[in-house]
């Protein structure tokens, strides 16, 4: 602190300038000292200030040493200058040739930035096109769609042509009828087909087309319809069979051969109400014959019994007169209102007389399944319902016709009593037999046209359309039980063909084939059980369903084995057949089956386990799993067995002993699991 104090002292600006002496000088009298004090304060930090202060110097000596030292320095640099003149030039030179170079590069650089100034304009307006050129194509393309539409939906192809004119009526013929309606509605309708120029060119040809196509095809259908008329003709067979494949035709006629459509259905009418009526009346002929005579007029209670033909001429000696009176088995016709109608000729070989409404009730069962069949291939092929009742005109007069000659002269009232009930009884029949077919053809086209997508579900077990359609199908089966109907057997087929269809495309929709397969199993299995449940034969249908889970069975135990045992697999398929000790380069060699052997010791038993997990994850049915699984096992043992063999007859397989599975640890492994179930 004391030298912090003395250091104060020194620097006392004060008491030095107080203590200079300054000399005279002449040019003292111009020298201002104002402002000296406050320059000696700012500098009072300054290390060469203090130290001058310190020493006491005069300034103006110091001054002058300054100014020499400066003048030294001065005289220094200018000979270091004169040293280096000549570097001095070069760097000069060099800095202008520097400069010359820079400017030559700011005359390039300026011409690159213009250039790329155009550049930049020109990359612009080719933007610009290029967005004009996408936009245009966008526009083309949408237009090439739409003339593209436009050209296939008004074009005349020659072969359609040649088709239509040339070709023979065949399922070919029918695609191209519907392609050429599609054209004439097209050009009739759509408003630019309307305005086109192409128009004038192809609508006579269409037109020619038309009217070749109607012709053609009403020569065809009317060459059907004479069919019809030969004697001996299963109509049914013809209708179903023939008939119905050709049914587009009505409708392209109805469309655009309206007066050749009348003419088809007129001749039609004419054919099936000529052919039913004489049909009708050769079978009451033949039921005349079989006719037995209960009662006549003379028949009555206090009158006296005697044996007098009611419905014919001919007389028939009666074992039993209370049949006249008594019910008896004559009510037994009751119970077999839906049974075949008599065929005639068989009765009469056997020389069996029948009552007059075992009669009446076969020639109501004819009519019957007749109108049904008519009325059913009416709605289809024409899609028409009063068609029907002018067909059966014919036929409803014939059989008023025999009615109004057999009443009168009917004098038996349990007869007519049992014909009363009879007739209520098919009244009802036909009245809910179309009203059944429309239900069920609804189920029917439910299935035929499901949503797939909409219906799939990421489930392999039971669908419960399947469901639905097992229980629908075994209840009906139950209820036909007693019936015999044929035509609901038919029905029943159709539905389980299209419920085939769906199955199998619900299955697709399983990325794996081992799903694929395990789902249709599922869902035949729960089939099966349903028709089984419902304690009634399944018939076809259920035999069906059995061979279908039998075959698919054994595609599942085959894509399970290949997922744990595939190698061991195609060895056996492929090679174990040959002769290991037979001199080919194809031998089979210890090499090749090593791997094959340690891989089954070392992992069949937890393979076997995986399986059993798999088999009973994947399906509903426990028992029904546990064949799946037996059947695997067994299969596996069999291709193990194929191994094992093929290892014998191996020159020096015995090696491999060490390592091979016994058949009876694996007979061991099946058994356990047998138990199980």
């Amino acid at each position: 602190m004391a030298e912090i104090a003395n250091l104060k002292s020194i620097f006392d600006l004060g008491e030095f300038v107080g203590d200079l002496t300054i000399e005279d000088d002449a040019s003292s009298d111009d020298v201002s000292l104002e402002g000296l004090q406050q320059e000696l304060e700012e500098c009072k930090n300054d290390d060469v200030v203090a130290n001058i202060l310190s020493k006491g110097t005069k300034l103006r000596e110091y001054t002058k040493g300054v100014e020499n030292n400066l003048r030294q320095v001065e005289l220094d640099s200018i000979q270091d200058y004169i040293k280096e003149s000549d570097n001095l030039v070069s760097l000069h030179d060099q800095i202008r040739e520097c400069d010359g170079i820079l400017s030559q590069m700011e005359t390039l650089l300026s011409g690159f930035q213009a250039e790329i100034g155009s550049i930049s304009s020109d990359i612009k307006i080719l933007q610009e096109k290029s967005m004009d050129m996408g936009l245009k194509l966008k526009n083309r393309k949408v237009a090439e769609s739409k003339l593209a539409k436009f050209v296939e939906d008004i074009i005349v192809p020659p072969r359609m042509v040649d088709i239509i004119v040339d070709g023979e009526v065949n399922d070919e013929f029918l695609r191209t009828l519907e392609i050429l309606s599609k054209k004439v509605k097209f050009i009739e309708v759509d408003p630019m087909a309307k305005t086109s120029k192409a128009l004038k060119d192809v609508q006579p040809e269409l037109e020619k087309l038309r009217q070749k196509a109607v012709s053609k095809v009403f020569e065809f259908i009317v060459q059907k319809l004479y069919a019809l008329r030969k004697p001996k003709t299963n109509i049914q067979i013809l209708q179903q069979s023939v008939l119905l494949k050709y049914k587009y035709v009505i409708s392209f006629l109805k469309e655009h051969g309206k007066e050749v459509y009348q003419e088809v259905r007129a001749a039609y009418i004419d054919t099936m109400n000529k052919v039913l009526s004489a049909h009708f009346r050769a079978y009451i002929q033949a039921l005349e014959k079989l006719q037995l005579d209960i009662a006549t007029s003379t028949d009555l209670i206090g009158v006296e019994a005697r044996s007098m033909s009611l419905f014919s001429s001919r007389r028939e000696t009666l074992k039993n007169r209370s049949a006249v009176y008594a019910l008896g088995d004559r009510i037994n016709i009751l119970k077999e209102i839906d049974q075949p109608a008599l065929i005639p000729h068989i009765a009469e070989a056997s020389s069996a007389k029948y009552p007059y409404e075992v009669l009446f009730r076969s020639l109501h069962k004819l009519l019957m399944d007749t109108a049904t069949s008519e009325y059913l291939f009416c709605d289809d092929f024409f899609g028409e319902e009063s068609i029907f009742f002018d067909i059966f005109a014919g036929p409803f007069a014939v059989i008023d016709e025999h009615l109004n000659a057999i009443l009168p002269n009917c004098y038996d009232a349990i007869g007519l009593m049992l014909m009363i009930l009879i007739t209520h009884q098919h009244q009802v029949n036909i009245s809910l037999w179309p009203r059944f077919k429309m239900v069920f053809d609804l189920h029917l086209s439910s299935l035929r046209n499901a949503n797939v997508k909409m219906l799939w579900e990421d489930d392999i077990h039971p669908h419960y359309v399947m469901r639905r359609y097992a229980e629908f199908t075994a209840s009906l089966i139950q209820l036909n039980v007693e019936h015999g109907d044929g035509q609901l057997e038919l029905n029943l087929e159709r539905l389980r063909m299209a419920v085939d269809d769906l199955l199998v495309k619900l299955a697709k929709m399983f990325p794996k084939p081992k799903q694929q397969i395990g789902f249709l199993i599922n869902n035949y299995d729960v089939a099966i059980a349903v028709l089984k449940e419902a304690g009634s034969d399944g018939g076809k249908i259920q035999m069906h369903f059995e061979e279908s889970l039998k075959s698919n069975t054994a595609l599942f135990v085959e894509e399970l084995l290949l997922e744990h045992f595939s190698d061991l697999i195609k060895f056996v398929k492929t090679r174990a057949s040959e002769d290991p000790s037979s001199p080919s380069d194809r031998a089979v060699t210890i090499a090749e089956v090593e791997p094959l052997v340690k891989d089954f010791a070392n992992r069949w038993k937890a393979a076997i386990e995986l399986m059993h997990k798999d088999v009973i994850t994947s399906f509903s049915n426990f028992l029904c799993g546990m064949d799946i699984l037996r059947a695997a096992l067994t299969q596996l043992l069999l291709y193990y067995t194929r191994l094992s063999d093929c290892i014998k007859r191996i020159p020096g397989g015995s090696v491999l002993n060490k390592d091979l599975v016994s058949i009876s640890s694996i007979m061991y492994e099946i058994r356990k699991y047998s138990r199980t179930f």
